[in-house]
């Protein structure tokens, strides 16, 4: 079982045994709870998205705190019409500007201002402690280390290739 076997034009598909099917639930249901989690844990207490909350802290980490609109949708693997929704609801708020590229008039930076800034270090407080209750208090050291190791081993062939924020850090 869970051998696929291909014959032209007829192909046999590899189903999950029940012990697969048990694990591929699980990690549906995490994959899907936990960032909803997270998500909530920021409306609630900033009335920003963890989206929201993944651009300010891309452009955080980027040189100058900016970053082509471009460069920040593949970092933040958005489309490039819903990241600039989202940027122009940030820059309403004070936190992001939209710049203009020196070298390509069709492009533009997205900048964090000071008040971004500002914003993202009181938001991240509160951020690593609903990721430390829903996610790294529920292992022990040795599990959420091996939860590293396991995602990395997922992550890895999964990359587009672009410059994604967490790239160097994984």
């Amino acid at each position: 079982t869970g051998v696929q076997t291909c014959a032209l034009p007829i192909c046999m598909t590899r189903w999950l045994n029940e012990d697969e099917q048990r694990a591929w639930r699980a990690w549906v249901a995490a994959a899907t709870l936990l960032p909803d989690r997270l998500d909530r844990d920021l409306q609630e207490k900033w009335g920003y998205s963890m989206a929201d909350y993944i651009i300010l802290m891309t452009l955080s980490e980027a040189p100058e705190h900016r970053l082509r609109m471009s460069e920040l949708a593949d970092a933040t693997l958005a489309s490039r019409s819903r990241l600039s929704h989202q940027i122009d609801r940030l820059r309403a708020d004070g936190l992001v500007d939209r710049r203009p590229c020196e070298d390509d008039r069709r492009g533009a930076y997205a900048v964090l201002t000071p008040a971004g800034l500002d914003l993202l270090r009181s938001m991240s407080h509160d951020h690593v402690e609903s990721v430390r209750t829903h996610l790294v208090d529920r292992l022990d050291p040795e599990q959420f280390t091996e939860l590293g190791r396991l995602s990395r081993e997922i992550a890895e062939p999964l990359k587009r290739g672009k410059g994604w924020w967490w790239e160097e850090r994984i």
